[in-house]
């Protein structure tokens, strides 16, 4: 009977480690940091549009290489034409592998944009939503969403390493932002 229950208790345990394995290493692999947060709502100047939304952030680590170079002092010998030995101590480069972490942060912008007047003057009948995103190296870029009908849109976007994240609600007509501008509010800040 001991017998038996050694084999039923050395199943259970191999069986415990199969299924927990692979959990573990996909755990172990994966070394990213995930944090969402949520903005607005932010309103155009006369309040007919509305945006707000979520942004998620994922840290992703990565090891890379490069050659860095190095110095060691080696002594350099000869013999003049008189047989006499003279030495000096030289320092000499030499190239070296190394290693170093890179971090890479991507994010995803969630945004719901509203429409609170879509009839009227053509000139005002859109709600429009304008990204401005600053990367770590200073370069920017603009991303525009626009809603010209009833009631709410849903807009998302998605890039890395970005520093700051700003939005512009408007009002527009089809063809782009025309004033009632809110002026640029935060969505991030690394």
């Amino acid at each position: 009977m001991r017998f038996v229950s050694r084999i039923l208790t050395g199943a259970a345990i191999a069986t415990a480690v199969a299924v927990g394995a692979p959990v573990a290493a996909s755990a172990a692999t994966t070394g990213a940091a995930t944090t969402g947060t949520s903005w607005g709502a932010y309103h155009s100047s006369d309040h007919k549009a509305q945006a707000s939304g979520q942004v998620d952030v994922a840290k992703k680590s990565y090891k890379t290489w490069h050659w860095e170079t190095f110095y060691k002092k080696v002594q350099v010998c000869w013999k003049d034409k008189h047989g006499n030995k003279h030495c000096v101590w030289k320092k000499k480069p030499y190239k070296k592998k190394v290693w170093t972490w890179k971090h890479d942060f991507f994010f995803t912008v969630d945004s719901t944009l509203t429409n609170h007047k879509w009839w009227g003057k053509k000139k005002y009948v859109c709600a429009w939503e304008t990204f401005k995103v600053i990367n770590h190296d200073g370069s920017a870029y603009l991303k525009s969403f626009k809603n010209c009908g009833k009631g709410d849109a849903d807009y998302s976007f998605s890039g890395k390493n970005a520093k700051h994240i700003y939005v512009d609600v408007s009002r527009g007509s089809y063809n782009g932002p025309k004033g009632f501008h809110s002026g640029w509010k935060a969505v991030y800040h690394a």
